[in-house]
C-alpha cells in the first residue's frame, strides 16, 4: 500500500522503547486530529479500515495537533535516551520514517539515523530458515499503533530466541542491561 507523503499526515502514533533486549517502556499513545479535507482523500482501503477500527472517529475527535503529538513524543524519547542512540524500528519502518522526517523532523533529529526493520529480518528468516519462519507470531492485523509495536516487539523476540541462537548467558545479560560491563562483574 504505498502512501505518499505529500498528501497524507499521520494520524495516530505509538511509542515503546525497548532496550537492546527487547524488555519496554510505554510512551505516548496518540491519536492526531487531521482536517477533513485529509481524511476524504484517504484511500478507499484507509477508508474501509480505518472506519472499521474507529481510528476515523477517533482522529476527528481528537484535540491533539502534530505539533503537540512531536513535543510529546520528543519530551519522551528525551527522557529515556540520549540524543543519536535510539534507532527507530518497527515492519515496514521506512514508511514511517518518511513521515517521521517529513512531519516531526526535530524528533527524528533526536533518533540515530539506522533503523531496524523487522520486516527485513522477517524476510531473511522466511528464505534462510522456513522450517523455524512457520512458527513465528502472526500479526492481527488491527493497525492500530502501540498494537503493531507490540507485534513487532513479539516477532522480534520470536526471532531472537528460536532463530538468533543467544550466545550471552543470563547473568552477563542482566548486567549489560543494567548498564554494567561483564568485565566489572569478574
Amino acid at each position: 500500500l504505498p502512501l505518499d507523503t505529500r498528501t497524507c499526515e499521520p494520524s495516530r502514533r505509538g511509542d515503546l522503547l525497548t532496550s537492546a533486549f527487547l524488555s519496554r517502556r510505554q510512551g505516548p499513545n496518540l491519536i492526531i486530529n487531521q482536517p477533513d479535507e485529509l481524511l476524504d482523500g484517504m484511500s478507499e482501503w484507509c477508508k474501509e479500515h480505518h472506519g472499521k477500527s474507529g481510528l476515523t472517529k477517533a482522529v476527528k475527535e481528537s484535540k491533539i495537533s502534530l505539533q503537540q503529538a512531536e513535543y510529546e513524543f520528543l519530551s519522551f524519547v528525551r527522557q529515556q535516551t540520549p540524543p543519536g542512540l535510539c534507532p527507530l524500528a518497527g515492519n515496514s519502518v521506512h514508511a514511517d520514517k518518511k513521515f517521521l522526517d517529513k512531519y516531526m523532523p526535530q524528533f527524528m533529529r533526536h533518533l540515530h539515523y539506522r533503523i531496524i526493520d523487522v520486516s527485513t529480518v522477517k524476510e531473511l528468516c522466511r528464505r534462510w530458515y522456513p522450517e523455524e519462519y512457520e512458527f513465528a507470531p502472526k500479526k492481527a492485523a488491527s493497525h492500530r499503533a502501540l498494537d503493531d509495536i507490540r507485534e513487532s516487539i513479539k516477532e522480534l523476540q520470536f526471532y531472537r530466541d528460536s532463530i538468533f541462537k543467544r550466545k550471552t548467558d543470563e547473568k552477563k545479560r542482566k548486567l549489560i542491561e543494567n548498564g554494567e560491563s561483564d568485565k566489572t562483574a569478574s
